[in-house]
């Protein structure tokens, strides 16, 4: 292994999966050169540094080895909670949110933890961020939030429409039993 990859490796940071890679693909087509870009939830940073050449980029995680390993990316990172402490506009904001349903008793009680537990449902964290994001997105502003189908399109769908947004599926992905989506979500 190389050094430049043992800097990304951490065992408390969600490392690039098949979500990831799929949201950065729709994320790298969507973005213009001069949207200002949000990454919640960075992780890894992988996404945002795939853009920070293109677009100006800030990602955002809670777990502070996340952030490090974004910022050893070249990503411009902060430390918080979804958007809390963010005045945007921005044009563009990314989530790949903790999606699996958990139930107590399979909390891990790490760091990781932030980026997997969905709560009973797995649409916990989602519903929070939906409730928020309308405050630092501008008002022509997209959102790329990716989903599994273990979370429930309808039922994000639901979440969102009923705070005034409009939805499309913007990319699919079969990965094993689950069906990952990208949903481009719009002010109505």
């Amino acid at each position: 292994m190389q050094r430049s990859q043992t800097l990304f490796l951490n065992d408390q940071v969600y490392q690039p999966e098949a979500d990831t890679l799929l949201l950065c693909r729709v994320a790298c087509s969507t973005a213009m050169p001069d949207d200002r870009v949000l990454e919640v939830g960075t992780g890894s940073g992988y996404v945002a540094a795939a853009l920070k050449d293109c677009c100006t980029v800030v990602g955002l995680d809670i777990n502070p080895h996340a952030v490090m390993a974004a910022k050893a990316r070249g990503v411009e990172v902060v430390r918080s909670d979804l958007c809390a402490g963010f005045r945007g506009p921005f044009d563009l904001i990314l989530f790949n949110p903790p999606y699996l349903p958990t139930l107590p008793e399979e909390r891990i009680d790490d760091w990781l933890e932030y980026a997997l537990d969905g709560g009973l449902t797995g649409r916990d964290v989602i519903a929070r961020f939906a409730a928020e994001v309308g405050r630092v997105l501008a008002p022509e502003g997209r959102i790329l939030l990716l989903i599994s189908s273990l979370t429930g399109y309808d039922e994000v769908a639901a979440i969102f429409t009923g705070l005034g947004f409009q939805i499309i599926r913007a990319a699919d992905e079969q990965v094993c039993d689950e069906l990952l989506s990208v949903l481009c979500i719009r002010r109505a």
